[in-house]
């Protein structure tokens, strides 16, 4: 009597092994990905900028939370985002925050990660504040910025120039549970 339901569950296992792959489909290999996923690229992965914590006033501080989530198969972060703001001198990128410590992430479909971008806020007009009007984020392995609108006012800069910036990104962290 036991034979049966051994004969079954073999059966089943044996079905399920062959599902998981290596057929000769076609769709299969276009959204295959390496062990660990392959690099998080905007499109598949949503980017959320904000709510923020935003500098009231001139010498405040204020965050920015970014949140990652992936909506594909599975794919890696690593390191840190690469963060700009433009004004209308150009695009300046912010430094790496030096107290984050790197990690790799894998985020699976519906997994989340978030990166935070602090800042100071600068005086309007000021020749040692940057009046950003954009946000570029670029994720590592794109090459192309996405840009965002910066509502966030002038940005303070460092050592009286407005050519640095005293602002930071984190690294990417992971979100959730």
């Amino acid at each position: 009597m036991r034979a049966a339901p051994l004969a079954v569950t073999a059966l089943a296992a044996a079905l399920l092994l062959t599902a998981c792959g290596g057929g000769d489909n076609s769709d299969d290999k276009a959204t295959a990905s390496p062990k660990g996923g392959s690099a998080c690229a905007v499109g598949p992965v949503d980017l959320e900028v904000g709510p923020a914590n935003a500098a009231p006033a001139a010498g405040d501080t204020g965050n920015i939370p970014v949140t990652l989530t992936n909506q594909s198969t599975p794919c890696t972060l690593e390191g840190f985002p690469a963060v700009g703001l433009k004004g209308s001198g150009g695009t300046i990128s912010l430094a790496k925050d030096t107290a984050a410590q790197p990690q790799k992430l894998t985020l699976a479909k519906g997994d989340t990660a978030t990166f935070t971008i602090t800042y100071v806020r600068g005086k309007a007009g000021a020749a040692d504040s940057l009046d950003a009007r954009t946000l570029d984020i670029t994720l590592p392995g794109e090459g192309t910025p996405h840009s965002y609108k910066w509502s966030y006012g002038p940005v303070q800069g460092k050592g009286g120039k407005a050519d640095a910036l005293n602002a930071s990104v984190s690294a990417f962290g992971q979100a959730g549970d």
